[in-house]
C-alpha cells in the first residue's frame, strides 16, 4: 500500500452540480429533495469506503432570473443540519459536512448545531465554514447591503475563534453524573468564553458537552488571497475548484506554505479539489455521456449561472461575442478570475463559456475506471492535492458508476482504503484530536496518567 493515501468527499448539494443532471435518462428528477434517494446514496456512498458526504448549502434561491431559476434543480433542497442528523442514523462510518455561514449566522448557534451533529453521530460531524457570495442572502436576513469580500473574511476569522472557543466550554471529563453526591458536572471544568471582539459579542459557555471529536472538522472552500490565509490559519480540510494540475500544484504549494510559516503540520490540512467525473466502458462512450449531458443545459440557464460567478448580468453581453472586461465585484474573486482566464485561454465566447459554467467548467475525469485513476493517481503522487471532492454527473448511475468501477481500479493501487480507519470522521482522515485551550494543561495531566 501506498503511504499516500486518496481522501475522497462527495459534493452532493445540489446531488450533482450539473444544471442538466435531473434531465439525465435514468436519473431521479427529485433526487435533491428526496429522503429515500438520499438515504440510499449515502449508504452506496458508504459501502464505497468514501470520507465524507459533504452538503453545501444556500441562504437563498440562486440570484438569477426567474427563466433560468424555473429549469434549476437547486431551487428546493433539505435544510442541511435536519437532514445530516437523519442521515447519521443510517450510516455508521461516512463523515457529515455541512456548511455553516459566518455572515448570516451567530457563532452560538453554529456551534451547537455542530456540537449536536457530532454527538448524534458519534464523531462525524465536519463544518464548511463559508462567507456566503450570494448577496441576496443579505435581503433574508434583514440587510440591504452584502457585507464586503475582505470584510466578511475578518468576521469569519473571528467568528472562527468563537466557534472553537464555545467547543471547549467543558473538559472532557466535566460531566461526573455522581447519582450518589448528586453531582452532575464539575463547575471547576466549566470555562465562561466572554468574548467581545469587533464583530461579536459572545458570553458562553455552550450548554452542550464538549464534541466527541473535540472539534469536528473544520472544512473551508475558496481559494482568494484572504481564503488561502484564512485557510492555512484553521482549516483541516479545503475545498478547492479544481483547474490544471499545475493549478492544482500551485495552489497546494502556496497553502501549505502558509501552513509552514505559521507552524502549523502540513499533514493535518487535505486539500480536495473538486472533481466532476464521467465513467464509460471507453473513452468515446464517457465522452459521449458528457456531450448529451451538456446538451440538457438551457441557454437561459447556462447564462445565469455565468452571471452568479461573474457577480455581473452576463445575459446582457453579446452571445456570440468575447467576454468583456468584468470589474471585481463582492461575488466570490476567485470564481470570477477563473472565468475570465478561461474566455481569454480557449479564446471562448459567451455562449461558449457559459455552456461549460452551465455544465460544469471545472476539473473534470472523464474516461474508464483506469483512465481516471490513472489521472488521481497523478494528482495524488505530484503534490496536486491530497484527495478529490467526487461531483457526480446524474443520479443514481453517476455515483454507482464511480463506487462499483473506479474504486476498486483505486484500491487494486494501494492508493484508497478499502477499510475505515476509525469509528470518527478525525480518524478516518488522519488528523489529530485538539486540545481543549482552557483545560490543556489538565488534559496533558491525565493523558500521562
Amino acid at each position: 500500500m501506498s503511504s499516500r493515501q486518496l481522501r475522497l468527499g462527495a459534493f452532493m448539494r445540489p446531488v450533482s452540480i450539473h444544471t442538466g443532471a435531473w434531465r439525465y435518462p435514468g436519473s431521479y428528477p427529485d433526487a435533491n429533495f428526496n429522503f429515500a434517494h438520499l438515504k440510499r446514496f449515502i449508504q452506496k456512498l458508504e459501502y464505497g469506503k468514501f470520507d465524507a458526504f459533504f452538503m453545501a448549502d444556500h441562504l437563498a434561491v440562486l440570484n438569477m432570473p426567474i427563466n433560468a431559476l424555473k429549469r434549476s434543480h437547486t431551487v428546493t433542497s433539505f435544510e442541511p443540519f435536519t437532514l445530516l442528523s437523519a442521515l447519521a442514523g443510517a450510516t455508521e462510518h461516512i463523515g457529515l459536512i455541512a456548511t455553516g455561514s459566518t455572515t448570516f449566522d451567530e457563532p452560538y448557534h453554529v456551534a451547537r448545531r455542530f456540537a449536536s451533529l457530532d454527538h448524534i453521530s458519534g464523531g462525524r460531524a465536519g463544518w464548511n465554514i463559508v462567507t456566503t457570495s450570494n448577496p441576496d442572502a443579505a435581503l433574508n436576513f434583514g440587510l440591504d447591503d452584502h457585507m464586503e469580500h475582505d470584510e466578511r473574511y475578518l468576521r469569519a476569522r473571528e467568528f472562527f475563534d468563537v466557534v472553537t472557543g464555545l467547543w471547549d466550554s467543558f473538559a472532557d471529563d466535566a460531566f461526573v453524573r455522581d447519582v450518589g453526591s448528586g453531582l452532575y458536572f464539575d463547575p471547576a471544568k466549566m470555562h465562561i468564553l466572554n468574548h467581545k471582539g469587533k464583530y461579536l459579542s459572545v458570553r458562553g459557555p455552550l450548554n452542550i458537552a464538549r464534541p466527541v471529536q473535540g472539534w469536528p472538522v473544520i472544512v473551508q472552500a475558496g481559494a482568494s488571497e484572504a481564503g488561502k490565509q484564512l485557510a492555512a490559519e484553521t482549516a483541516e480540510a479545503v475545498f478547492t475548484s479544481g483547474g490544471s494540475l499545475a493549478d492544482g500544484q500551485k495552489l497546494y504549494a502556496d497553502i501549505k506554505g502558509r501552513m509552514d510559516k505559521l507552524g502549523r503540520n502540513r499533514d493535518h490540512l487535505k486539500i480536495l479539489p473538486g472533481a466532476f467525473v464521467v465513467v464509460g466502458d471507453t473513452m468515446d462512450e464517457a465522452k459521449a455521456k458528457r456531450a448529451h449531458l451538456d446538451s440538457l443545459v438551457h441557454y437561459d440557464s447556462s447564462v445565469a449561472s455565468l452571471s452568479v460567478i461573474l457577480g455581473t448580468d452576463a445575459s446582457k453581453f453579446d452571445p456570440d461575442g468575447p467576454l468583456p472586461e468584468i470589474p471585481e465585484t463582492n461575488a466570490s474573486q476567485s470564481g470570477r478570475q477563473r472565468m475570465v482566464e478561461a474566455a481569454a485561454k480557449n479564446n471562448l465566447t459567451v455562449r461558449q463559456l457559459a455552456q461549460r459554467v452551465g455544465g460544469y467548467g471545472g476539473l473534470s475525469f472523464v474516461g474508464t475506471p483506469s483512465t481516471i485513476a490513472d489521472q488521481m493517481e497523478e494528482w495524488l503522487m505530484t503534490d496536486g492535492c491530497d484527495g478529490f471532492n467526487i461531483m457526480f454527473p446524474f443520479l443514481p448511475q453517476g455515483l454507482d458508476d464511480f463506487v462499483d468501477r473506479v474504486i476498486p481500479e483505486l484500491q487494486r493501487r494501494g492508493i484508497f482504503r478499502t477499510e475505515y480507519e476509525g469509528r470518527t470522521l478525525r480518524e478516518n482522515l488522519g488528523l489529530p484530536r485538539p486540545v481543549n485551550r482552557f483545560f490543556e494543561e489538565q488534559e496533558s495531566t491525565d493523558a500521562a496518567e
